[in-house]
């Protein structure tokens, strides 16, 4: 069974009109879009990313 988690996602339009989604909690996760709507869609597929790769690593332990 798929565990559920909630993560805080940040979303701002930049000088350009594209709007930036960024999660905090996970370094290095953030994405862009050109509406609010697409830019939440995607962060949802790198937040996906981000966990699986930390449950991958954490699974083969430290490099």
């Amino acid at each position: 069974m798929e565990r559920k988690r909630v993560f805080q996602v940040i979303i701002e339009q930049d000088e350009a009109g594209y709007y930036v989604a960024e999660c905090p909690a996970l370094k290095g996760c953030y994405t862009q879009g050109k509406t609010r709507e697409e830019a939440m869609e995607n962060i949802k597929d790198v937040i996906r990313m981000c966990v699986e790769q930390m449950e991958k690593d954490d699974r083969t332990g430290p490099s």
